[in-house]
């Protein structure tokens, strides 16, 4: 009975309560690290691409997902009209989704962007589920959102199957300026 009771108190510490926040990659000021995936939708479609090589020090908004939802689908669209709306001051976003097969995933990464509307934000596929080695992204993380300028996290939300919603989303879309405002 003790070696039970022992097991329950040690389980209750180290098995997080889903009230934790989940986190997940680059925590605020390090650095994203490089990365390449394959573009599904985009200018760039069917070629290996690293985004975060190509936006040097402008703001960017890189989004790691393990499935494609409506949650994340409204997340997505909003993000796009942000990209669009910030053209001047060269704000870029892009989604990595994390598979396993990229091949299986491309054609439904397709309607969902169709689907979705999406238009000014690239979808790519990194081909492993865990994500790029360096990143470092949590398991339970369905969703992963990093803001970043100068080379420079600065806000960071991770998100547990089922707590991507509106009020997340709007979360995220309320910390947009900080990256674009710290560009200038």
């Amino acid at each position: 009975m003790r070696h039970l009771l022992s097991l329950v108190v040690i389980y209750t510490i180290v098995t997080p309560s889903a009230a934790d926040p989940c986190k997940s990659g680059p925590q605020p000021n390090q650095r994203p690290g490089p990365y390449s995936a394959l573009v599904c939708v985009g200018k760039e479609r069917g070629v290996q691409q690293c985004y975060i090589c190509d936006a040097a020090n402008r703001p960017i908004i890189i989004v790691f997902a393990r499935d494609l939802t409506e949650p994340l689908g409204k997340l997505v669209k909003k993000l796009d009209g942000v990209v669009k709306a910030n053209k001047a001051d060269e704000l870029r976003s892009w989604v990595t989704f994390l598979a396993d097969d990229q091949t299986k995933l491309d054609p439904q990464v397709v309607q969902w962007a169709s689907k979705h509307a999406i238009s000014n934000v690239p979808l790519a596929v990194f081909e492993d589920i865990v994500g790029p080695p360096t990143y470092l992204l949590a398991k339970e993380a369905e969703v992963t959102v990093l803001l970043s300028v100068k080379q420079k996290v600065v806000a960071n939300f991770a998100f547990r199957v089922g707590e991507l919603n509106d009020a997340a989303i709007e979360m995220i879309l309320k910390a947009v300026p900080k990256i674009v405002v710290a560009k200038k």
